[in-house]
């Protein structure tokens, strides 16, 4: 379906690990901690792309412009990076997806908006991440998506042109930025899907409900 790629970028949470047990369980103890009755899983997980922000939303109804949120926000930081190996998995299909794209001599690389600060801890504790061809975290670059600079520094770092790269998100930011870049825009309906699941207004070129599904597209 897509003819002349030269490589795939993915989206991290949501795209290629399942990190949502994590982020909720940091944000879960910073109730329990103040008495507070403990939340389930289901209650974070469709926000758990959207990092802290997303996370103090669920768990204490608090956006960006509380007096409190700068506080809350570090908390949750220190919670996280105690806990973000714990439970944190790649989805099923993800690493067959590797896998396949190794075998074929296609490079692949990452770009996610979390910020070095953990996605370098957390991609090197998983085995998955070795054969990336690059990682640009959301401070790589003076921009995060949807802004396309990640996605375009990516693209130079595997010495690739953008319009023959790959993009694959679960959110419409991925989507938009992928675009923006000029490259192919693959919608992972499996993953978290942020606060606007309409998939089909993101406009993505293709949409997959596994992660394997993908191949097809690179045949």
């Amino acid at each position: 379906m897509f003819e002349g790629i030269q490589a795939v970028l993915f989206d991290l949470d949501g795209t290629l690990i399942d990190s949502a047990p994590d982020l909720g369980a940091a944000a879960d103890i910073m109730r329990t901690v103040r008495g507070m009755p403990s939340l389930p899983l289901v209650h974070y997980r469709h926000m758990a792309g959207a990092g802290a922000r997303g996370m103090l939303s669920l768990a204490f109804d608090m956006t960006p412009d509380h007096p409190a949120y700068d506080a809350y926000k570090e908390e949750f930081f220190v919670n996280y990076e105690r806990c973000m190996t714990e439970r944190t998995h790649a989805f099923d299909g993800v690493h067959d997806m590797i896998d396949a794209l190794v075998q074929r001599g296609m490079p692949w690389g990452v770009v996610t908006n979390k910020s070095q600060r953990f996605s370098q801890p957390l991609t090197q504790a998983m085995p998955l991440f070795a054969s990336a061809g690059t990682i640009i975290s959301g401070d790589t670059t003076p921009h995060a998506k949807p802004h396309p600079e990640p996605l375009f520094e990516a693209a130079r770092r595997m010495a690739v042109d953008p319009t023959r790269c790959v993009y694959v998100g679960d959110d419409e930011r991925d989507i938009v930025a992928g675009h923006a870049a000029g490259m192919r825009t693959v919608a992972a309906t499996y993953g978290y899907l942020g606060s606007k699941g309409d998939v089909k207004s993101w406009n993505a070129h293709v949409e997959i409900d596994f992660p394997t599904h993908l191949l097809k597209c690179l045949a």
